[in-house]
Formats: C-alpha cells, structure tokens, sequence
C-alpha cells in the first residue's frame, strides 16, 4: 500500500497524477487527509481524503508514502506527527519516499537528504540542507525520489511506480498514457 498525504494547500497535480499513474499500474494507493477528511487544494478544489491520518494505527504493509508540494500544503505536513513518523519509519525500514516540489524540504529539515541526489522547487533548493543536486527534474537516490514541480508530475508518478512495479509496468502505464 502506498500513503499519499493530503493537507490544505497541497497541490493538486502533484498528489492526484502519482495516485492515478500508481493505480494504473495496479498499486493500492490510499490518500490520507492530514488537515481534514476534505483537503482544499492551493487552487481551492476539494478532495476527499480515503482515510483520516489518526486512523493509521501502524505502518505495517506501507510499501511507500509520496508528499505532494504546494503552499502552505508543505507546511501543514511537516506539521504533522503522523507526516513525520511516516517519513522516519520508512527511512529506518528502507521503504520509498516520494517527495515532489516544496515537500523535499522536509525531507531536508529531517536531515536525510545529506550526501544524496535530490531536487526541488528552485526556490526551495536551499531547504535540503546537503544534498547534492544536479538541476534534474526528477532525482532518486536509494529509497528516495525527489522531483522539481507540477509539469514533471508524471515523470515523478512514474518513477514512483517503476520502483514498485518495474520497469516493464512503467512502460505499459506510460504507453497507456501516450507520454514521451
């Protein structure tokens, strides 16, 4: 199962594209509201969250989590325990995390981004506190794959999913999907 965050401010391309391009590939993907069972996009569209974040009880069986970007959608994930524990089980478990936009700036703030490739939002470059980045507009290193902004959604949904599926059901889903 694949966690991904929903806060007010998220943004919306970047959460919805990776949960559409995980489903394709036959992923269960299951969104969590962080502020809410409604989360308001950064573009005021509403979308209902499958669960609550308090309904999570352990993260057993999570095979990856994805923190979409967006203001003050970033901020209100790295606000929250639940975001955070996430974030420090799959790291101590070796388990992928997805981070696109702003939101690899809280992977920065955690401190695990030292010494790996990664990018963001330019303007939030500076917030991965050591990583190496190269300009890239998706970057995965181990466990962890990072992407610039909304126009490379699909490009980080699929990386995403070749991870977990491989590269021959990241090929189909993105045929199916009639991308270069």
């Amino acid at each position: 199962m694949v966690y991904v965050f929903l806060a007010d401010g998220f943004e919306e391309i970047e959460a919805l594209t990776p949960v559409d391009i995980l489903r394709r590939g036959g992923v269960d993907v299951v969104t969590v509201g962080v502020t809410g069972r409604e989360a308001t996009s950064s573009h005021n569209i509403v979308v209902t969250a499958d669960i609550m974040e308090e309904e999570i009880d352990d993260f057993d069986g999570v095979e990856a989590i994805v923190l979409p970007g967006g203001m003050p959608g970033t901020t209100n994930l790295e606000a929250s325990e639940v975001v955070k524990e996430a974030i420090e089980y799959c790291s101590k478990n070796d388990i992928l995390i997805g981070a696109i936009c702003a939101a690899p700036s809280i992977l920065g703030h955690m401190g695990l981004l030292k010494g790996k490739h990664a990018t963001a939002f330019p303007s939030f470059q500076k917030e991965l506190d050591g990583a190496i980045c190269n300009n890239g507009f998706v970057e995965k290193d181990g466990k962890i794959i990072t992407a610039r902004g909304m126009g490379v959604s699909v490009e980080f949904g699929l990386e995403l999913l070749k991870e977990l599926k491989g590269n021959d059901v990241a090929n189909s889903v993105r045929n199916a999907i009639q991308c270069r």
